[in-house]
C-alpha cells in the first residue's frame, strides 16, 4: 500500500455529520492525536453519494478526503453495494432478495439484494466505476474495499436459471447429475435442468448433492459479483488494491475461492471476551488470524474490531483495561498489518448508536477508551519496522469448507454436537502451545511445503486429496487423521470398498464402524502409561500393518486400537479413533514436534502464554501475550533476543505484550 509502518484507523461514517461541520474538523484533530493515520470510507454512503437515480452528489466526499490528506490520514474506498438506496429497490424491486422459502423481502437491512440481478449489477458497476474515475487517482486513497461482509443468499427466478445454467456447465448431461446426487434414492430423479431448484423448508432439502452443490453455486456468485466490481474499479482507471472484509468462521462462502479476486485479505474480528477465560478466547481469536492469513500466506488486514463492547452480542460487555491494546497485537502478532476499528465516531441513531467507538457520544477525548486506543497507536509506532513481514509454518492443519458443509449436512452420526471446530481447536490448541506456528489448508493447496499436517475429521475427498496425502507421507511427511475421514466423494457419495479411501494402505487400516456416543457417555484410550478421555466418537478399525499406541479402555470394543501409526515409503501416517481430550492432544503434538525437530518459539510456555513469530530477511520477531488471570514467568536471553516493547523483567503480566527480536 506505499504506507510506512501499520495502518491504524477504521470505519468513519462523515455523511452522518455533515450538517455539524465542526464535529468533522475535531474528528480529524482526535485521530492525529491517537496516532490514526487511516480511515475507511464509503461503507454504507449509497443514498448520500446518489439520493436518486443517476444524480451523484460527491464533493462532500471530495472535500472530506482532501482534508483526511492534508493531516497525513489516507483512505481505504469502499463500493457502496452492502446497501442500496430506498428509490433502487422501489424502482427496481428485482433487486430485492427472495429467501429459501420463496418469500420476497421487503426493503430494509444490508445485504438484501440480489447479486444476479443485471439491474442491480448495473447500478453497482455505475456508482463503482464513478467513484473509481473520480477518486480513484486521489492521493489519499490506498485501497478499495468491495462491498461489506459479504454473505447471505438469493433463492429469486433470476437466480434459480443461473444456477441451472451453473449445473449443466458442471455435469452436461442430467444423467450425470441424477447419478452423482443419487436422485433415485425418494425417487426423485430430474428429466433435465430446467427442473431443478435451490434447496427450500418447502420443498427438496433431503439431497446432499444438491445441497452442497448449491452452497458452491452461492460462493461462486458471489465471487463473480465481486470480480465484478472489480472490474468496474479498473474500468473507472484505479489500478489500486482490493480487499473483501471476511467474518469469523464464517460458513456461507467458501473463503479460499475469492483468494485469486483480491489482493489482500481482510476480517473483522469481535471476540466475546469475558465470557470465557481469555486464554479460550485469546487462543480461538489466534486461530481465526492465522486462518486469515493462510488464505494468502502473507500479512492480512485486521478491517474491523471494536474499541469497546458491541452492540449486537447477547450480552455487550466492555473490555477490562489493557484488553484493547493485547487484543489489537495479538492480530500483529499473527500476521496483521493493521488494527482498525469500528467504529471511528459512535452513530447517533439506528441499529449500532450503542456499539463502541473511538469518540463517544459524549465526544470528548478523556476517556479510558481514548486513551487505550492511543496507547494503541504509539505501540504500533514502535513496531512500524515490523509490517510486512511475514510468518512461516511447518505445520498445518486441513480445513476443508466444502468438506464441512457436507458432513455438517450428512444426517449422522450424530446430528446435534458433531464437535468438529472442537476437534480442530484441540489439535490447534496442541501445537499453539508450543509456540509451533501453524497454518490452515484446504484440500486444494499443496502439502509439501510441511513437516507435519493434520486433518481432523476430512469427512468429504476432493482435489486429488487421497494422492496428495499418500505423496506427501512417501516422500517423509508426517501425516495425522482422525475418525470420520475419507468417507464420501465430492458429491457426497459414500464411498465403497472402505475407508479411510485410497488411503488404506498408507494408515494401514480400515475403519469398520463409527460409534456415536451420548453426550453423557466417557470412554478413555489407555497406553505407554497414559490414559486419556474420550467423548462423542469412537471409530473402530481393523489394522492391516499399522502399531497400536493407545487402545480402547471400555464397551464391547475394549482394547480396539484408539492411536495408530504406519510406517509408508519414508515417511509416517497416525490414525487418531477417537474424540480425544485436550490433554492427548497436547502431549501428542508435544512429542511429534520434538521427534520430527518443528521450530518453536520457545523450550516452555507457561499455560495463558500467546507466543508467535514472524520474520523479514534481517530480523525474527518474537510476540509473547499474557491472557492469563497471574503474571507468568518467561525467561529470555536477552542479549539473543533484544525486548523492543513492553515491560519486561523475566515476568509477562496481565494483558502485556512483549515483544523480542534477534538478528538472522
Amino acid at each position: 500500500m506505499n504506507q510506512s509502518g501499520f495502518i491504524y484507523g477504521g470505519d468513519y461514517n462523515p455523511e452522518q455529520w455533515l450538517a455539524m461541520p465542526e464535529i468533522l474538523e475535531q474528528d480529524i484533530e482526535y485521530m492525529k492525536e491517537a496516532h490514526i493515520n487511516e480511515v475507511t470510507l464509503g461503507v454504507f454512503s449509497w443514498s448520500v453519494l446518489e439520493p436518486e437515480e443517476g444524480v451523484y452528489h460527491l464533493e462532500w466526499l471530495e472535500k472530506i478526503m482532501d482534508q483526511l490528506y492534508k493531516n497525513e490520514i489516507s483512505v481505504i474506498l469502499s463500493t457502496p453495494s452492502a446497501a442500496r438506496p430506498k428509490w433502487l429497490a422501489d424502482k427496481y424491486p428485482e433487486v430485492l432478495r427472495v429467501n429459501a422459502d420463496r418469500t420476497k423481502n421487503l426493503f430494509g437491512g444490508r445485504h438484501n439484494h440480489c447479486y444476479t440481478s443485471p439491474v442491480y449489477r448495473e447500478k453497482v458497476g455505475k456508482i463503482d466505476r464513478l467513484l473509481s474515475e473520480k477518486f480513484g487517482k486521489h492521493p489519499a486513497v490506498k485501497m478499495w474495499h468491495i462491498s461489506n461482509e459479504l454473505s447471505g443468499e438469493c433463492h429469486c427466478p433470476l437466480c434459480q436459471k443461473a444456477f441451472q445454467g451453473w449445473l449443466k456447465k458442471k455435469y452436461q448431461t442430467i444423467d450425470a447429475l441424477n447419478m452423482s446426487w443419487n436422485t433415485t434414492f425418494w425417487s426423485h430423479s430430474y428429466q433435465n435442468f430446467e427442473q431443478i431448484e435451490s434447496p427450500s423448508p418447502k420443498g427438496e432439502m433431503g439431497l446432499h448433492g444438491l445441497n452442497l452443490d448449491w452452497k458452491r453455486f452461492v460462493t461462486d456468485q458471489t465471487a463473480d459479483f465481486v470480480a465484478w466490481e472489480k472490474a468496474a474499479i479498473r474500468a473507472g482507471g484505479s489500478e489500486l488494491p482490493v480487499t473483501i472484509n471476511m467474518m469469523y468462521d464464517f460458513q456461507g462462502l467458501n473463503y479460499h475461492k475469492f483468494k485469486d479476486l483480491i489482493d489482500v485479505v481482510s476480517w473483522d474480528n469481535y471476540p466475546t471476551w469475558h465470557k470465557e477465560a481469555e486464554e479460550v478466547t485469546a487462543l480461538d481469536t489466534a486461530l481465526q488470524h492465522d486462518f486469515m492469513r493462510s488464505l494468502m500466506k502473507k500479512p492480512f488486514l485486521l478491517m474491523e474490531s471494536c474499541p469497546t463492547s458491541t452492540n449486537w452480542q447477547s450480552v455487550s460487555k466492555l473490555k477490562r483495561p489493557g484488553l484493547l491494546k493485547a487484543a489489537s497485537l495479538q492480530a500483529v502478532a499473527h500476521g496483521s498489518d493493521s488494527v482498525q476499528y469500528f467504529q471511528i465516531r459512535q452513530s447517533r441513531g439506528a441499529s449500532e448508536k450503542f456499539h463502541g467507538a473511538v469518540i463517544d457520544h459524549y465526544g470528548g477525548k478523556d476517556t479510558r477508551v481514548f486513551r487505550e486506543v492511543t496507547e494503541t497507536g504509539e505501540a504500533l509506532l514502535d513496531l512500524a519496522q515490523i509490517a510486512g513481514s511475514t510468518t512461516k509454518a511447518q505445520a498445518a492443519i486441513l480445513h476443508d469448507c466444502e468438506s464441512r458443509w457436507a458432513m455438517e449436512d450428512a444426517q449422522g452420526p450424530r446430528n446435534m454436537g458433531l464437535q468438529y471446530m472442537n476437534t480442530v481447536k484441540k489439535v490447534y490448541g496442541g501445537l499453539r502451545k508450543l509456540g509451533v506456528n501453524v497454518d490452515f489448508l484446504d484440500m486444494e493447496e499443496n502439502l509439501s511445503d510441511y513437516r507435519i499436517v493434520f486433518a481432523p475429521m476430512l469427512y468429504l475427498f476432493r482435489a486429488g486429496i487421497e494422492e496428495k496425502i499418500r505423496k506427501f507421507v512417501a516422500d517423509g511427511g508426517t501425516f495425522v487423521m482422525t475418525y470420520w475421514s475419507g468417507v464420501v466423494d465430492e458429491n457426497d457419495l459414500c464411498f465403497l470398498g472402505g475407508t479411510p479411501h485410497g488411503l488404506m494402505d498408507v494408515f494401514g487400516l480400515r475403519s469398520t464402524e463409527l460409534d456415536a456416543l451420548y453426550d453423557q457417555d466417557v470412554n478413555a484410550g489407555v497406553g505407554e502409561g497414559k490414559t486419556y478421555e474420550i467423548r462423542n466418537f469412537c471409530d473402530l478399525v481393523k489394522t492391516n500393518g499399522a502399531e497400536t499406541l493407545l487402545a480402547y479402555r471400555d464397551d464391547f470394543y475394549a482394547g480396539y486400537p484408539a492411536l495408530t501409526k504406519n510406517v509408508f515409503g519414508e515417511g509416517e501416517a497416525y490414525y487418531v479413533c477417537a474424540d480425544f481430550e485436550q490433554a492427548f492432544y497436547d502431549d501428542f503434538c508435544r512429542k511429534l514436534a520434538e521427534e520430527k525437530g518443528l521450530e518453536r518459539a520457545a523450550a516452555e510456555i507457561p499455560e495463558g502464554l500467546d507466543v508467535a513469530t514472524r520474520e523479514d530477511e534481517k530480523y525474527k520477531y518474537l510476540f509473547v501475550q499474557n491472557y492469563g488471570a497471574e503474571p507468568a514467568a518467561f525467561p529470555m536471553d536477552t542479549e539473543t533476543y533484544q525486548p523492543m516493547t513492553g515491560e519486561y523483567d523475566g515476568v509477562v503480566r496481565r494483558f502485556e505484550t512483549v515483544v523480542f527480536r534477534k538478528e538472522k
